[in-house]
């Protein structure tokens, strides 16, 4: 039976590998909604090449724009957030959520209670609101299958296990571009070196996260809610080649590894075809080409955005709504110029060493917490200039 498949984040890299899947598996899947913030052109395909019942771009500016570049085609249409949250709830079978960033929260909880399977690709949905995600997700009935390589290698690890039956989880990283980097040259690092990864093809942001490795924080974050797991069961491991992308230790002394290319085509055909398996278009592992696979442990001084998010996986979802808001000010600081690619893990800290009373009950603190903490992350900013 064809799957409607609603795309929230369509023109990003993990809606573009979305729709290579899909491409690929034409007689399984219909896309039914796609979204975009401002990549008018991007969309305007997509809606040329799949045609989808509803489109919707975030900045309402740009709306005319769309509407003319998709002039003929039988699609509905709407802009800003109210256009977002509208293509979230749009009737589907499963929807990729994979807006990036804060924002992307409100349209994916959205979601989650107007569809039952959503395959997320937003960490800070659950970096930010944590517990709250996942327990409006359970009052749904909605399954959450994780989109990112790590937490979907975990996922496939786990089936048929107990987690009290795992020792730990563990989660790998790349290292990123700056991994040989020594580390009294971090300070001359510039945005075009951050976002040249050298293993992934990403966004900026999340590039950006990759090479502060705050990326694999936030990951930690996640996989803590979803794995209903203690933080002191969450590793991390820096595997350069990013072959192996989760492994399980059990109390028996068992390592359990998930391997494959580096293409997220492959978590994300996981997604769209679970609990079957679809066929990929996606050329096997060969470890014989690959070679040697090596590992080393992070390191702090190199990392001190991974030691922060360690400190916030311990302290509770306040610091870490926290730390995800000074992170997002601190990136968007650091691409236009005003800070320096080391003063990103410095705003973080001085944010949440200046925060510590936030306190997370409700959704509406989420948002609360939030905001408060950009505008102190954008106060600590101003003064030091």
């Amino acid at each position: 039976m064809v799957q409607k498949i609603s795309i929230l984040g369509a023109t990003g890299s993990i809606g573009d590998s979305t729709l290579q899947v899909i491409t690929a598996n034409p007689d399984d899947f219909y896309v039914s909604a796609v979204t975009a913030g401002s990549n008018v052109k991007r969309l305007a395909e997509i809606c040329h090449q799949f045609k989808p019942q509803f489109a919707a771009i975030a900045d309402e500016a740009l709306y005319n724009d769309f509407k003319a570049a998709i002039a003929g085609l039988d699609i509905e249409t709407a802009c800003g957030e109210a256009g977002v949250s509208a293509a979230a709830a749009y009737p589907t079978d499963r929807v990729m959520a994979a807006i990036t960033g804060f924002s992307g929260l409100k349209p994916t909880l959205n979601a989650v209670q107007n569809c039952s399977i959503v395959m997320l690709a937003n960490k800070e949905c659950l970096v930010a609101a944590g517990s709250l995600f996942m327990d409006i997700a359970a009052q749904n009935n909605t399954t959450i299958l994780p989109v990112d390589s790590e937490h979907n290698a975990l996922h496939q690890l786990l089936v048929s296990k107990f987690v009290e039956d795992v020792k730990h989880l563990t989660l790998t990283a790349s290292g990123g571009p700056f991994l040989s980097l020594p580390i009294d040259q971090l300070a001359k690092v510039t945005p075009e070196m951050a976002v040249k990864h050298p293993v992934w093809s990403m966004g900026e942001k999340i590039s950006i996260d990759s090479a502060t490795m705050l990326n694999k924080g936030l990951e930690l974050i996640e996989a803590q809610h979803l794995f209903s797991v203690p933080a002191d069961k969450l590793k991390v491991l820096i595997h350069p080649q990013s072959i192996i992308h989760g492994l399980i230790t059990m109390y028996d002394g068992s390592v359990m590894a998930h391997m494959g290319t580096p293409d997220m085509q492959i978590p994300i055909a996981y997604c769209l075809g679970w609990p079957e398996r679809l066929k990929a278009n996606i050329a096997s592992l060969d470890l014989a080409a690959e070679g040697e696979l090596s590992f080393l442990a992070p390191d702090f001084k190199h990392y001190p955005c991974l030691e922060l998010a360690y400190e916030a996986l311990n302290a509770g979802q306040g610091t870490q709504t926290v730390m995800n808001a000074a992170n997002e000010i601190a990136v968007e600081a650091f691409r236009n110029g005003e800070i320096s690619f080391t003063d990103i893990a410095s705003l973080i800290h001085d944010t949440m060493d200046q925060m510590t009373d936030a306190d997370i009950s409700s959704l509406s603190d989420v948002y609360a917490v939030d905001e408060a903490s950009r505008r102190k992350a954008l106060d600590i900013i101003s003064l030091k200039k």
